[in-house]
């Protein structure tokens, strides 16, 4: 019995337990994956950026109220004013009366000259008018916008010509793109258009006005090759005055609006080019 009891020695203090070791290896194993998941966590949400975020939980962006812009409601209401003056003798002789406290003291001559107070008045609607055309129209867009019927035009003609439905198809998104650049080209010259047609009204009513109650002995002058014409007197079925004054009109829009078209695409050489989107064959 003594020589069993020194066969089995005891274990040194240091030495921990056999029992208590699997359980302390099982721990730092469990510590070890916890650290690895934490780790794949903190990296997959490092590798999601803000803009991979989902749309809906960000949501959409607040809607405010549409800008107010003076130039739009000073065009509108001079469309509505043109309107009102086209159908009301009324307001249109009262617009015609007060616009012409600033004509005639510049342009009036006393009524000595109607011809001459004809073609500044002439100039100066044609000047306004001209500036309103090139403040509201975009002349690179436009010629882009040339360019692209240009090419597509003949395209679109021979697709429908051969009867095959896929080239015409085809051709639907680039007619879609140009029929909506024309749209937009379009409410910019009606923009224009309604400075020009209030002018218009006003300025040919004050004409008229002029001719007939200021010193109406000058009306009959001379127009061309010696013949002596009575300016308030209708030629046919059209007041003569109305055919002089529009033969000053006509010249001069056409030359001021080249003069102004000119002179915004001086920063443009190649405005007339091909468009971006028109197709290559």
């Amino acid at each position: 019995m003594p020589r069993a009891e020194a066969a089995s020695p005891t274990p040194p203090k240091d030495q921990p337990l056999p029992s208590s070791a699997p359980e302390e290896e099982e721990e730092e194993g469990t510590d070890e994956e916890e650290e690895t998941e934490d780790e794949e966590e903190e990296s997959s949400e490092a590798s999601e950026t803000p803009g991979t975020a989902p749309a809906a939980a960000a949501g959409p962006p607040p809607v405010g109220p549409p800008s107010f812009k003076a130039s739009n409601f000073i065009l509108i209401f001079l469309f509505f004013l043109g309107i009102w003056m086209l159908f009301d003798s009324t307001a249109r002789l009262q617009v015609a009366q007060g616009l012409g406290l600033l004509l005639y003291p510049a342009f009036g001559f006393d009524g000595r000259f109607p011809l001459l107070t004809m073609a500044l008045i002439a100039m100066v609607q044609m000047l306004i008018s001209a500036i309103a055309y090139n403040y509201t129209t975009d002349w690179v867009e436009q010629a882009k916008v040339q360019a692209h019927a240009k090419a597509i035009r003949p395209l679109q003609m021979s697709a429908m010509r051969s009867g095959k439905k896929h080239h015409v198809e085809a051709l639907k998104p680039h007619m879609n793109d140009l029929n909506a650049r024309q749209s937009k080209l379009m409410i910019g010259q009606l923009k224009g258009m309604a400075v020009t047609w209030f002018l218009l009204i006003a300025m040919y009513t004050w004409v008229y006005i002029f001719l007939t109650t200021t010193n109406p002995m000058t009306n009959t002058t001379v127009i061309l090759f010696g013949a002596q014409v009575n300016l308030v007197q209708n030629l046919w079925i059209v007041p003569a005055w109305f055919l002089v004054f529009s033969l000053y009109t006509l010249p001069f829009n056409l030359v001021l609006r080249r003069v102004f078209k000119h002179w915004s695409l001086r920063g443009h050489p190649e405005f007339g080019g091909p468009s971006p989107t028109s197709p290559t064959s």
